[in-house]
């Protein structure tokens, strides 16, 4: 199925949506604690000094899920923009400086698909785009604030989605995480729907 490009970006730049990032060749990137970290960091920046407000997220080994918004006037294709340039400098800094034992495999990956993405010149982390949906009505968020959360049940990572360390799940059902998050309310006597 076509999808016209313009219907993949964010057209409300301060409107709350659902988006997900993904690995070039789906590389497993983030099964190491260190390359989650530096994503959540990341985030905890842009949510400090940006204004992004992340309401759910979950930071698989190839992707991310987020559903986020941004204060004004920041507009939120900006920060995501900024994010993953942030995030792959650091990325591509971490397998070059860390006795990471797949680094001899996977840097050169990462740099033969820089070659074959437009605009990228040295090594490439992250595919293009960021597939923003926009949050519109209560049913489609709790939908999506499940997809989120249930992703690495789904996975096989975890029996229960909050007990996921890297997931806004221990947000929403335990009242903490380790990224704060602003919780979704009950909307439209729609409430969340426990995990």
């Amino acid at each position: 199925m076509f999808i016209p490009m313009s219907a993949l970006r964010i057209h409300k730049p301060y409107e709350a949506y659902f988006m997900t990032f993904t690995t070039v060749g789906w590389v497993d990137i983030f099964s190491r604690k260190a390359c989650k970290d530096i994503l959540l960091e990341s985030l905890a920046y842009c949510q400090e000094h940006k204004g992004l407000i992340v309401y759910a997220y979950v930071i698989m080994s190839n992707h991310v899920h987020l559903i986020a918004q941004a204060k004004a006037p920041t507009r939120l294709g900006d920060i995501m923009r900024d994010y993953k340039k942030y995030t792959s400098k650091a990325l591509v800094q971490f397998l070059k400086t860390n006795k990471e034992s797949r680094r001899n495999w996977m840097y050169p990956l990462l740099k033969s698909y820089a070659n074959k993405t437009p605009g990228k010149k040295n090594i490439a982390v992250w595919q293009a785009g960021n597939h923003p949906k926009e949050l519109y009505s209560p049913p489609f968020i709790e939908q999506k604030l499940n997809y989120v959360h249930i992703n690495p049940v789904r996975a096989g990572y975890v029996v229960r989605a909050e007990h996921y360390v890297y997931s806004s799940a221990s947000n929403y059902v335990l009242g903490r995480g380790i990224l704060d998050v602003n919780i979704i309310e009950p909307m439209s006597g729609i409430g969340f729907v426990g995990i």
